[in-house]
């Protein structure tokens, strides 16, 4: 696991506790985004509208969640590529955190394309917020075309297993699907291991089963302090790691049998990363 290289005026204010400085609107403006005539790709992304979560971001990242991220050298600067990661926390700040560091951290910065599960775009405003943020739903097709592009995705293979798996099983990962190694055969995508050590412990929760299914979530969560639903995570400190490219080789219409043995390979270099992540760390909240 390489750490990223921290020049000394970054060290210094890391000593102080003070975060860098970014130049958000430069790096918006560096941004590969292809737009038509009235500024929307083909999936709704706005750079004007990024704008706005580019500043939220960058402040739950660097102040609320003090987040820090290793292996930034191992983020493609181009180019296709599936960033793999585990998935916890009961709503996605983990993904926002992901694409947080892949736009501020490396010298050229990258945006994400999260594929966000099937009901979040029947949850109020969402659909719109999402997809004017660059983020979209998490079908084949769509992660196709983006890869085809030659875009940064973000995939979660537990999918909502894991973001709503009690606080017992924590940094334990869910089951994943293969959907992501299929795509990663099919469109020629190296893959980056992300392990995300924080999010497990941002909302212990228990979860609602007959709520969840009255409302048709995967979930729903109860935290106990108020509001009790888990709408504002605690301020615990996030660290992101980045592990180095792996690719794949093969059919991707192969049986499930043969894809289990390269997901396998996929989730137990995550489940390493957690453990390094784990033995690190000094406190869930520093």
């Amino acid at each position: 696991m390489h750490t990223p290289r921290v020049g000394l005026l970054d060290r210094l204010r890391q000593l102080r506790g003070s975060p860098p400085d970014d130049d958000l609107v430069g790096r918006t403006q560096a941004l590969v985004v292809r737009g038509n005539e009235f500024g929307y790709d083909e999936f709704g992304l706005s750079k004007d509208s990024l704008k706005i979560a580019v500043r939220l971001a960058t402040w739950l990242y660097r102040h609320y969640f003090r987040a820090t991220a290793f292996g930034i050298e191992h983020i493609p600067a181009t180019g296709r590529v599936l960033f793999v990661s585990n998935h916890s926390g009961q709503l996605p700040f983990d993904g926002l955190v992901i694409g947080a560091a892949t736009f501020l951290e490396p010298a050229q910065p990258r945006l994400v394309r999260s594929m966000v599960e099937y009901f979040v775009p029947s949850v109020p405003f969402a659909s719109y917020l999402f997809a004017r943020w660059g983020q979209i739903t998490g079908t084949p097709e769509n992660c196709r075309r983006l890869l085809s592009a030659e875009e940064a995705v973000l995939v979660f293979p537990e999918g909502a297993r894991g973001i709503s798996k009690p606080f017992s099983k924590r940094y334990q990962l869910a089951e994943f699907g293969k959907g992501f190694m299929r795509l990663a055969l099919e469109m020629g995508a190296p893959i980056v291991p992300v392990a995300v050590i924080g999010a497990e412990e941002q909302a212990p929760a228990i979860n609602v089963a007959p709520l969840a299914r009255l409302l048709r979530t995967p979930s729903f969560p109860i935290v106990p302090y108020p509001p009790f639903v888990p709408l504002v995570p605690l301020p615990v400190k996030y660290r992101v790691y980045f592990g180095e490219p792996m690719t794949f080789t093969g059919d991707a219409d192969d049986d499930d049998d043969v894809l289990d043995e390269q997901v396998k390979v996929v989730k137990n270099r995550i489940q390493s990363m957690i453990h390094v992540g784990l033995r690190e760390r000094e406190h869930v909240f520093w």
